[in-house]
């Protein structure tokens, strides 16, 4: 899979969980379909799968800027981890300012990653 394609889809799955999350678009889907106990758990799964997306993004970001420096896949994955369990420890209080700090932090890698190690034409045509 090229870092196109994962960034698409990384950016996909976040606008998905970002839209489940904050709207009542799932709740009156699942309720639709006569799941409705299951309300009560979506956050536990759609929130770990937004900070999952944003990982993603992150992680075609720096394939697409020809891997400067170290791959982030382990830290990526420890502050996936350490969002979800945070967010979850502080019972859901705080998920919208996790949530934008969360993309933002993915956002600014984005800028830094531009500024920092721009991409030349034959950077790109050899990966």
């Amino acid at each position: 899979m090229n870092d196109k394609t994962l960034l698409r889809r990384g950016l996909i799955g976040s606008v998905f969980a970002a839209i489940c999350c904050f709207t009542p678009l799932l709740v009156v889907l699942v309720a639709g379909a006569g799941l409705s106990a299951l309300v009560g758990w979506l956050d536990y799964a759609l929130f770990p799968l937004l900070f999952a997306s944003l990982g993603v993004v992150a992680h075609a970001l720096w394939l697409q800027a020809g891997k400067p420096g170290r791959c982030p896949k382990n830290l990526i994955v420890v502050a996936t981890v350490v969002l979800s369990v945070l967010l979850i420890w502080l019972e859901f209080r705080f998920a919208l300012r996790i949530s934008v700090a969360a993309a933002l932090s993915v956002a600014l890698y984005a800028v830094w990653l531009k500024r920092a190690h721009p991409t030349s034409p034959a950077t790109t045509k050899s990966s």
